[in-house]
């Protein structure tokens, strides 16, 4: 799966249309995204920007960029404090406990590692720096030890968020101060208070403000003009348009080509965050969900559109996935016996390689292009592993059935590198989606097994007892207790699947109501 040939169109936040997307320098990108306030476990509003920028930063390095990818972590701020203070441990110290944290969720869920994360507290110098600049530009003024930025100074202000500055509050993380020459005007730099963590400056001990962070180790990492500034919508404002007026301020020249921003996560349809207490954390579910199945859910809709998490939903994602990677082991396991060499045998045949079938070429044909269609259309990831794909899957299942049919050398090698090609394709267009375990099928699906055992309550012992009472009730023709222990288990999120003489179970979503089992009435 080449790069596309079709153009690359993003939304862009600041225009509020799709554009073209052309990076400043060609074949490279330059990529900034707000990362998490280290003060607790990532829930999944996080977990949902990550693995959407994460696609982003996949689809950027398939169309051939070279991405150089930023996303920081903010490990200095009023809440990390507050959290500390109440649990009697050092700041800095819980931050990077939860930095630790999140990167461990980043790997569950296949997140490639950024180019850089950069921290706060490895950057006080450039953010004085860049303070410094800013105030040598008549932006900004010290005030006992603090210093704000003088919104009234940028007439810009307010172009991302279409915000007009009567309007605009002081920012949602730091109280009215009548000290101010504008309610509006906002905190570079807060003068140290007792307790809590500080850094020599020009303008007293103290330590930085939270959007003052971001321009410094953007520039710092990116320059003042980079490709695309990323982060959840909620950061638009006031976090992204301050974040405009401090570089413009520091540079006139300063500019992001591209605002990116990615919907809430909404449970039962109210945004999921920490203050109001309705969020889960990204361990919680990947506890009793395979990260993938995550994966899935989240890439399901398209990253600007809101999320509504319900259990079903991931339901749905774990059971799709697993039958994702059955279809890929099926078709391993089916291929296994054909040495390379043989392939090579009919491949090589009068010097031109062997043929697919026309239904492989078609499919693999419509897969590509539409796989490209969609991405090149914003990303847009909703409903991109239905249509063509799904059709792929079916293709190599029923070509698995033929495979296993008598037929003539030259039949079965068309077969066979049919095979071969569809499943490269999947595998390939899995692998930019971040959907691609670097275990072996087997042992995703046996993760998925042991999941689904989790959910249910149940160890493997119990499935395969009831599969024995199953068997000995068809034996004795009680087909109706049979279907009981069938319809039993199907409820706990487990198929039971006959195969020949042989019983085999897998997960699957759970249905219907809970019934009891024979020995239960």
């Amino acid at each position: 799966m080449a790069g596309s040939k079709e153009e690359f169109m993003v939304y862009n936040s600041m225009s509020r249309q799709k554009e073209i997307f052309k990076p400043k320098v060609p074949g490279k990108v330059g990529m900034y995204v707000c990362g998490v306030t280290a003060y607790a476990l990532s829930h999944l509003g996080h977990a949902r920007a990550a693995v959407n920028f994460d696609v982003l930063y996949r689809y950027l390095q398939h169309l051939g960029y070279e991405v150089t990818y930023v996303r920081n972590f903010t490990d200095v701020d009023d809440k990390i404090i507050n959290r500390a203070n109440e649990v009697g441990e050092d700041p800095l110290s819980l931050s990077n406990r939860f930095c630790q944290e999140y990167l461990k969720d980043m790997g569950d869920l296949q997140c490639l590692i950024p180019t850089h994360q950069p921290r706060v507290s490895d950057h006080m110098e450039h953010i004085k720096d860049l303070i410094t600049q800013i105030i040598n530009k008549d932006y900004a003024y010290a005030v006992d030890g603090d210093v704000f930025f003088a919104v009234e100074k940028f007439p810009n202000y307010g172009q991302l968020s279409g915000q007009r500055l009567e309007h605009n509050r002081a920012g949602e993380r730091v109280a009215v101060d009548s000290r101010k020459r504008n309610p509006a005007d906002f905190a570079l730099w807060k003068s140290a208070k007792p307790g809590e963590p500080s850094w020599d400056s020009p303008w007293g001990p103290g330590r930085p403000g939270w959007h003052i962070e971001c321009s410094a180790m953007s520039a710092h990492y990116l320059t003042f003009n980079f490709d695309i500034h990323g982060g959840g919508i909620d950061l638009i404002f006031p976090h992204h348009e301050n974040e405009i007026a401090q570089s413009c301020a520091a540079c006139q020249e300063s500019s992001v080509s591209y605002w990116m921003h990615n919907g809430h996560v909404t449970n039962n349809n109210e945004k999921m965050s920490k203050s109001l207490g309705n969020f889960f954390t990204i361990s919680e579910i990947t506890e009793r969900y395979h990260p993938l199945a995550l994966r899935h859910f989240l890439i399901s809709a398209h990253y600007r559109s809101p999320l509504n998490y319900t259990v079903s939903q991931l339901e749905g994602s774990s059971d799709a996935v697993y039958y994702i990677y059955q279809t890929l082991q099926d078709c391993e396991d089916a291929l296994s016996p054909f040495q390379e060499g043989s392939l090579k045998e009919g491949t090589e045949k009068n010097d031109r390689t062997v043929k697919i079938t026309p239904a492989a070429q078609e499919c693999i044909s419509k897969l590509h292009n539409e796989f490209e269609t969609k991405m090149c259309d914003d990303l847009n990831t909703a409903h991109i592993l239905t249509g063509a794909f799904q059709d792929a899957l079916k293709l190599i299942n029923s070509s698995l059935n033929l495979l296993k049919k008598k037929q003539q050398r030259q039949q079965q090698l068309l077969m066979i590198q049919s095979l071969v090609e569809l499943k490269k394709e999947v595998q390939e267009l899995l692998n930019i989606l971040g959907l691609l375990s670097s275990d072996s099928y087997s042992e995703v699906l046996q993760q998925f097994k042991v999941k689904a055992l989790k959910r249910a309550g149940l160890v493997e012992d119990d499935v395969l007892d009831q599969i024995k009472e199953r068997t000995l009730a068809r034996k004795n023709k009680d087909f109706a207790k049979s279907d009981q222990i069938r319809a039993y288990l199907t409820t706990k999120g487990i198929a039971l699947m006959d195969l020949g003489k042989e019983t085999i179970w897998r997960p699957c979503v759970p249905a219907g109501e809970k019934p009891s089992l024979p020995n239960e009435q």
